[in-house]
Parts: structure tokens; C-alpha cells; sequence
């Protein structure tokens, strides 16, 4: 708490799922008092999540923020109120086309991600039960899915976690480790972006165009995603339902996302300083 207190963080972000949202997919009322009383205390609070823009924006305007956010894994960052687009990085279209073809050919499921629309080839389980957790609308392309032409900003392949293993391990070997960015942020899930982009790369830009250094920023995540931005936060938090490399990243780890891990390290490490 003294390291904190010295500091004087000027900067909390926040992942979305599985951190600041609760297993109901919520943000309790306890958290968002914290939140509120600690922008009342002039900390400026922003999220940094692998949602779309537009199925972010909810909890923005849940919390009263009116700050830049960092969605699609830092791939695009956003004003908000104002939904301009400050930062856009989206993937080589020629990589994204040798990703779609393999998910097409091994029949795995791909969605892809452009101009924050959600496409997928058909509406199956796994694309309704993503909008179900995400608010998002999926649009069904059919096989036009694998062709479709632009950059996309982001694709997620969903599967059973022994899949998904298998999968990074393909397209890691087909198209090399440093042509796409591709991390786990759910066990099911594998989050690819252009390799340029990460959390912590797009924390940087928000904090350089605010003027507050990296030790003045507090960051709490649960994903593998959000160990760069752990790692540039000069107090990186994680919640107690993160994985021991996520843990092993973080300088702190609080309560679960269910138990309010959240509102713990708010209420004793900025609040009672």
C-alpha cells in the first residue's frame, strides 16, 4: 500500500469479462461504487477488452466514463462518448485469408471482425452463444465468409480447449509466429490480431496522449491478453480466477471476479489512501 500511496495512480483499466464483470456477466454494485468513488476522487478509469467497440460502449455508459477505449485486444481504440476512432490496426487481409481458408477446409469454427460488424458463416451454437455473452449481433455470410474482402480488425476461433491447442499450433506453423498475434483469453478461445497490437501497446498510447506515466497506472485483467498491459501498468492486478501465468505477471492479485475482486483492491489500495 505504501508503493501506491507514493505513486498516486491517476489511471485504473479495466478487462471486461471474467475481471470486472461478475460470472452473470454484470458489474456488481459494490464494484461500481468503487469506480464511481474513485473518479470522484479525479482517477481517470477506462476498459481494455477483446469486445467489439460497440458491445463495450454498455458498460462505458454503466460506469459514466467518458474516456478513450481499448477494444479488440488493442487493436482499435475509440473516444468514447464520442465513438471516433483514435487507433486502428487491423490484420494483414492476406493473413486473414490463409486463416479463414484453413478454418474452412479442418471445418473450424472462425468469426471475423470488420468495421465493428461480427461476421460468421452461419448462426450455430458457438456464434448465438457468443452474442448471448456479448450483447453482440452476428451477421451470417455463408461461405462468403471466407472470401470476404477488407482487413479484419480482429477474428476469434472458438473451441474445446484441446482444440484450441491444436490450433495455435497450426496456424503458428503455417503462417509463422510473427505474422498474427494470437492469445488464449478464455480457455475456448483464441483472440488473433495484427502482431503489432496488444493491451499494453494501446494502454502506452491512451497514457502518452494523457500525459501520466505507466507508474501511475493501475491494470487489472484475468487472460493470457492481458499480460502486456499487466506487465506496462505499474501496479498490475490480477483476480483470483486468473491462471498462475497471469498471476505470475501481475505485481498483485485480488478476489475472484465473482467475489468482487475488483472492489477489493479499489476499496484498499486507492480508496483507504
Amino acid at each position: 500500500m505504501q508503493a501506491l500511496k507514493k505513486a498516486g495512480i491517476k489511471l485504473m483499466v479495466f478487462d471486461l469479462d471474467d475481471t470486472l464483470l461478475n460470472n452473470n456477466i454484470s458489474i456488481s454494485q459494490r464494484t461500481q461504487q468503487a469506480i464511481r468513488q474513485a473518479m470522484n476522487q479525479g482517477i481517470k478509469v477506462t476498459l481494455a477488452t477483446g469486445r467489439m467497440y460497440c458491445s463495450t460502449i454498455l458498460f462505458a455508459r454503466k460506469l459514466e466514463l467518458k474516456m478513450p477505449l481499448i477494444t479488440y485486444n488493442g487493436a482499435m481504440i475509440n473516444d468514447y462518448p464520442s465513438g471516433k476512432v483514435l487507433f486502428h490496426s487491423p490484420i494483414n487481409p492476406q493473413a486473414a485469408t490463409q486463416v479463414l481458408q484453413l478454418c474452412q477446409q479442418r471445418q473450424w469454427y472462425i468469426q471475423s471482425y470488420i468495421n465493428d460488424e461480427l461476421y460468421v458463416r452461419e448462426l450455430n451454437k458457438q456464434a448465438k452463444l457468443y452474442a448471448e455473452i456479448t450483447g453482440a449481433k452476428p451477421i451470417p455470410v455463408g461461405e462468403q465468409l471466407y472470401t470476404m474482402r477488407g482487413a479484419p480488425t480482429k477474428m476469434l476461433a472458438i473451441a474445446e480447449p484441446t482444440k484450441i491447442r491444436q490450433m495455435l499450433e497450426v496456424f503458428q506453423s503455417r503462417l509463422g509466429k510473427n505474422t498474427l498475434s494470437i492469445a488464449e483469453s478464455k480457455p475456448n478461445y483464441l483472440e488473433i490480431t495484427n502482431p503489432a497490437v496488444n493491451k499494453g501497446i494501446a494502454l502506452k498510447f491512451i497514457a502518452d496522449r494523457l500525459h501520466i506515466d505507466q507508474r501511475e497506472i493501475m491494470a487489472v485483467g484475468n487472460g493470457h491478453n492481458d499480460i502486456p498491459m499487466l506487465s506496462y501498468a505499474g501496479f498490475g492486478v490480477a483476480v483470483g480466477n486468473a491462471p498462475l501465468t497471469v498471476k505470475s505477471a501481475a505485481r498483485l492479485v485480488t478476489g475472484t471476479n465473482d467475489d468482487d475482486g475488483v472492489a477489493d483492491i479499489i476499496e484498499k489500495y486507492i480508496l483507504s489512501c
